[in-house]
Formats: C-alpha cells, structure tokens, sequence
C-alpha cells in the first residue's frame, strides 16, 4: 500500500538455563528502555518449569533493542518472591547473564538487538537461596 508502513515482527527465543526443578512456571520479561527500569514491560510470556532448561518464545515482536529479565516462580504466585532482606528466594536472570549486584543490571547490559529476522538468545537463573 502506498503511504502506509507496514509494522514489521520477528521473533525471539530465549533458553531460560539453570532451572534447579520442574516446580512452577518461568516468566520472561521483554522489556524496552523506558519501562525497564520500573519493571513494567510491554511483552511477558510465561512457559512451565523443567530442570535444566527452558526454551521461551516471544513471537510478532517488533525489530528494536530490549533488556530480558527473567524468573522461576516456582511457588506459582505470579511475583519473584524475596526474603527480609530483599534477596530473591527464587531463580533470577538477566539477558547476556549481566551481574546483579545490590540492585538489577543497566538496561544496556541486559539488552539484546531484535532484528527482522528474530535473534535467539539465552541466559541463566541464579538462585541465591537455597529451597
């Protein structure tokens, strides 16, 4: 058509590595610098748990560049349960395994490119508690 710009969508597959059981589900996050930070992202897909790891597909996804976080809701409340002192008590990650120190990687180190043709990714939980 002319005048108009079709809206182009690809696909991204992340693997989810590290998932220390079957219980619960893993919820991946796709989320684009402006809302990163609060945690508030445009895309969540979730997919059942299985030790070792899991494949999550995020289909129709626009080309452009986005931070990955993800976790094991292993109890299946929906929310990355934390401890007293804030720290995760289930399976947490980051795209490009970006480092959590005393709060979550910058949107740069945890962002992945999405091109027309999709990209396939992986990253790892860390779990710092032990169940």
């Amino acid at each position: 058509m002319k005048g108009t710009a079709a809206v182009l969508a690809a696909a991204l597959m992340v693997t989810v590595q590290g998932v220390r059981n079957g219980d619960g589900r893993i919820v991946l996050a796709v989320c684009a610098e402006e809302t990163y930070p609060a945690g508030r992202c445009a895309f969540r897909i979730t997919a059942p748990a299985a030790e070792g790891s899991v494949r999550v597909a995020v289909p129709d996804l626009p080309p452009g560049t986005y931070a990955l976080r993800a976790y094991h809701d292993e109890n299946g409340n929906g929310q990355l349960d934390r401890n007293f002192f804030g720290v995760p008590r289930e399976g947490l990650g980051f795209g490009n395994d970006a480092p959590v120190l005393l709060a979550p990687p910058s949107f740069r180190d945890a962002a992945v490119t999405v091109g027309e043709d999709g990209v396939e990714t992986a990253l790892t939980l860390r779990y710092w508690i032990s169940p």
